[in-house]
């Protein structure tokens, strides 16, 4: 028998990923399953879909139909919400960052932290006074973690990162990986627990 797991693949940017990144340590912890972060662009596959913003923009009622969705979903789970002033927001240097987060092992504070700062808190999170700020009260070295986050290296892992979701079939976020198997959306992940434990039996 061999340890569960899960590859959890989010975009800080992602409306549903907030709800999934919000509750997956918890849920995962209690099913004995180990988790492993993979922040991902969503950009570049919606690029390939020949698409040039979110489809929630594309087609506003998609859009209205999201946000009543995610606050009833968010009250559901007891998250705070608010509806961010600008959507999708730059999620580019939090994903660089929670690479960095993912070796030195603070991914899942900081990830929480970032999400509730863009749909509970309305700032954003593009800025590097906004992300450095959520570091600072990680008690985490500010400019060294800022430097590193644009080094070419990481901004390169970033990049396979993002190919690696394309490869895999991936077409949204958040996703979730078991083995070989995709689930896609906030309201599978439960199911996506579920199977980690079944094949590791």
């Amino acid at each position: 028998m061999s340890d569960p797991k899960i590859e959890f693949w989010y975009e800080f940017a992602s409306s549903y990923s907030y709800l999934s990144v919000m509750r997956i340590e918890a849920l995962a912890a209690d099913a004995g399953v180990a988790v492993e972060w993979k922040p991902f662009l969503l950009g570049p596959v919606f690029l390939a879909m020949g698409w040039n913003d979110s489809p929630f923009n594309i087609y506003p009622p998609k859009g209205r139909y999201m946000w009543r969705d995610l606050a009833r979903l968010a009250d559901k789970y007891g998250l705070p919400f608010r509806v961010p002033s600008r959507f999708p927001r730059n999620g580019l240097l939090a994903a660089r960052l929670a690479l960095l987060g993912g070796e030195q092992g603070w991914v899942a504070e900081f990830s929480r932290r970032v999400m509730l700062a863009n749909f509970a808190e309305d700032r954003e999170i593009g800025e590097p006074e906004v992300i450095g700020a959520i570091l600072a009260e990680l008690g985490l070295p500010v400019d060294e973690l800022l430097a590193a986050a644009v080094t070419e290296d990481n901004k390169r892992a970033l990049r396979r990162q993002t190919e690696r979701a394309a490869e895999l079939g991936m077409f949204g976020a958040p996703s979730f990986r078991v083995g070989d198997e995709l689930f896609w959306g906030n309201d599978r992940l439960e199911d996506a627990l579920a199977w980690s434990r079944r094949a590791a039996r």
